[in-house]
């Protein structure tokens, strides 16, 4: 059974860094589209960035885009997000998932939060 377990998230300054971690148990990687979404308080849930199965395709939304790196290592069996220059509109759930035939799973989530 898929699961995916993120980690990394925490409490940085504005201008500050984290890097997020997705780890997948129980499948073959190779075989998923995968995303980070995240979603603030209030606010509506939003897909930050994606990254195909062999990271042919990299998408990232507006407004991480220079900012946030999405990567993969199939190997590892890892998604990773650099965030960088980060922000406190950043602060929100942040949430890997794993799409395969119209199929989507969901962690966990893991908190950032930026704040001086």
């Amino acid at each position: 059974q898929l699961q995916l377990v993120e980690s990394g998230g925490g409490l940085v300054q504005p201008g500050g860094s984290l890097n997020l971690s997705c780890a997948v148990f129980g499948v073959a990687l190779e075989y998923y589209g995968m995303a980070w979404f995240r979603q603030a308080p209030g606010k509506e849930r939003e897909r930050v960035s994606c990254i195909s199965r062999g990271s042919d395709f990299i998408h990232y939304a507006d407004s991480v885009k220079g900012r946030f790196t999405i990567s993969r290592d199939n190997a590892k069996a890892m998604v990773y997000l650099q965030m960088n220059s980060l922000m406190p509109e950043d602060t929100a759930v942040y949430s890997c998932t794993a799409n395969r035939l119209g199929n989507d799973f969901w962690g966990q989530g893991t908190q950032v939060t930026v704040s001086s």
